[in-house]
């Protein structure tokens, strides 16, 4: 009875069963699926269960894409989903509704994977198919939802089709789908483009997407999956305003790159001597000129096609302070250059009222070089390992843009042992053609370190920090020395970028040697 009644005492847990991970179940679908002759307005799928919508605008696909979006209905749970179609269907056509992974079941979440509904407003399903990976042009990391698009080339069409028009068909990679294909096509001739569209227009816009395309047209059927590179094309440079931020400080923002932009500032016809140099972390350059309270100015501004010329009155306003900073802080490594930071343009210095000191108090030989567009003034001298340094400045060691100087300054770093750093030997193998840059990026995939090569097939990077390597090598076809995108207009492509397969493991106190043969990619 005692054994009994401590039997009862037990208390056990009490459990629901086991979890759902079975995804819903299309029931009926009205009209049915693969209707052809369809002149509707409204289509009803009905599931075994009740299901929720998550992310349909982003998940769905419709092929070809409607001027018009559908209304998909209920917003809440329920066993039926209602299609209401409020555009003018196109005769002939088959048309694709593609769900990726919008449809869940309500209680676990578990999705309808890629269910897609089709019909046809013809007597027919068009059924032909075509595979499309996507890549980055220049980066390791590839882009999801990417719009895969197909132009039907006819007697309407034009290349500038892609900005102006949507496409005969779409599909998109999604969130997890390394290879777009589309489905339903019909036979003809296409312009194939990708987009990473940032509008979700599936049109064009060089401001914001990336583009990828296939040189040649392409016709269907087709067994090709064709791979297409998506990169940014370079925005043509344009000034977008003008202002006078201080006394002798007017800010430019500008759109595309600011490298070899012509800046000419005149009062009346007299031209005024100015600085050009760069807004930190902005898209603007900064002008330094003198004018006087109430001068009028003009400041013409030019580069390839573009001019435009602004008209200031000047007004009186404050002077910058003098403000100074240095880089690195602290350790400072052998690929590293110190550099002291300046908020205005450097306009002299004195390299006798500056001293660079060891541990030992002995003084260290060093030259200085300004880089103007930075307002960087950077001390070159030979780094001797476990060293401690100081660089002192006294008054009037530099003098800025306003004939200020300096009060005192005084910066310490030191260096670490040879070591604590690695070097890397990398032999490039089946080059196709030189010159070629070849960069070391770190796991965010900046660079670290990079050597441009006219012919050499070794190439060195010493004194690397230990860390884990991602090693790439750009084809440098127009020898400018950078990775140069490509343009659709033009229809040429980026130029080529091959990746080493695995990460490089750099290690302190190793030296590694590394063969890169570039006909082995990813």
């Amino acid at each position: 009875m005692a054994l009994s009644i401590i039997g009862c005492a037990n208390r056990g847990s009490i459990t629901g069963g086991k979890k759902d991970t079975l995804a819903p179940i299309l029931i009926t679908s009205l009209p049915k699926n693969l209707t052809t002759n369809f002149n509707g307005k409204e289509i009803k799928l009905t599931f075994d269960e009740y299901v929720k919508l998550k992310e349909v605008n982003k998940q769905l696909i419709i092929s070809p894409p409607m001027k018009l979006q559908p209304e998909i209905l209920p917003a809440t749970a329920s066993k039926t989903i209602t299609i209401k179609i409020k555009d003018t269907l196109q005769p002939n056509t088959t048309y694709s509704f593609n769900f990726g992974k919008s449809i869940q079941d309500n209680n676990e979440g578990n999705p309808y994977q890629q269910f897609k509904y089709v019909f046809s407003t013809g007597s027919y399903i068009d059924s032909l198919t075509l595979g499309v990976k996507t890549r980055d042009a220049i980066g390791k990391k590839v882009d999801n939802f990417v719009s895969i698009l197909l132009y039907e080339v006819n007697e309407k069409y034009s290349d500038s089709a892609i900005y102006k028009q949507t496409p005969r068909y779409v599909t998109n990679t999604l969130d997890s789908l390394k290879l777009g294909k589309f489905e339903n096509l019909k036979k003809g001739k296409y312009r194939l483009i990708a987009l990473k569209d940032a509008n979700g227009n599936n049109k064009f816009d060089p401001k914001t997407d990336k583009i990828a395309f296939q040189k040649d047209f392409i016709k269907i059927p087709n067994d090709t999956i064709y791979e297409l590179d998506l990169f940014k094309e370079e925005t043509p440079f344009k000034s977008v305003n003008f202002i006078q931020a201080s006394a002798s400080k007017y800010t430019m923002g500008y759109e595309g790159k600011a490298k070899d932009v012509k800046i000419v500032v005149k009062r009346g016809e007299e031209t005024i001597p100015h600085i050009v140099s760069e807004l930190p972390r902005k898209d603007s350059l900064q002008v330094w000129f003198n004018a006087i309270k109430g001068d009028s100015v003009s400041i013409a501004v030019s580069k390839n096609k573009f001019k435009k010329t602004y008209l200031l009155k000047v007004k009186d306003q404050k002077k910058d302070s003098i403000n100074f900073s240095a880089e690195p802080i602290g350790t400072l490594n052998f690929r590293d250059t110190f550099a002291i930071n300046s908020n205005t343009p450097i306009n002299k210095w004195d390299v006798t009222k500056m001293k660079l000191i060891n541990k030992d108090s002995a003084e260290v030989k060093f030259t200085t070089e300004y880089d103007e567009f930075h307002q960087k003034l950077k001390f070159l001298f030979q780094k001797e390992p476990l060293e401690k340094y100081n660089l002192k400045l006294l008054p009037g060691a530099l003098f800025n843009y306003y004939d200020k100087k300096n009060d005192t300054l005084s910066y310490n770093f030191a260096t670490n042992d040879l070591s604590d750093y690695g070097n890397l030997k990398v032999t490039l193998e089946n080059v196709k053609r030189f010159p070629v840059i070849v960069q070391l990026l770190d796991e965010k995939e900046e660079v670290v370190a990079s050597e441009y090569s006219d012919e050499r097939k070794e190439v060195i990077f010493d004194l690397l920090e230990p860390n884990k390597y991602n090693l790439r090598l750009i084809y440098d076809d127009n020898k400018d020395k950078s990775w140069t995108p490509g343009n659709f207009l033009e229809l040429r492509q980026s130029e080529e970028v091959i990746y080493f397969p695995k990460e490089l493991d750099v290690r302190a106190n190793w030296d590694v040697e590394q063969s890169f043969d570039l006909k082995i990619t990813i």
